[in-house]
């Protein structure tokens, strides 16, 4: 995600509640910021599945107890100001 100027570390508090949360569940997800890169201000989150079909349920909440979809939306409320834009890229582990 590409934050807008300056909101960057409220995205980044989201981000780690997110991952706590998360980690309940038993999924893993990487937090990171740019370092350096074409465009500042983007926070990276790394989240490795077994298959394309785990992701699928893991993005639809599928699984998840209604207590941790009311937490998820408690932590993500008001993220779109925090936003310019973002992007999705899925990769296959090879080997």
């Amino acid at each position: 995600m590409y934050c807008k100027p300056g909101k960057v570390k409220p995205m980044v508090e989201k981000t780690l509640a997110m991952q706590k949360l998360m980690k309940k569940s038993n999924q893993t997800m990487k937090v990171m910021t740019d370092f350096c890169g074409e465009r500042f201000w983007m926070i990276v989150m790394e989240i490795e599945t077994p298959d394309m079909a785990t992701f699928e349920k893991m993005m639809s909440g599928e699984g998840e107890s209604e207590e941790s979809m009311k937490e998820f939306e408690v932590i993500m409320k008001g993220y779109h100001d925090l936003v310019d834009y973002g992007r999705r890229e899925i990769y296959k582990i090879e080997g």
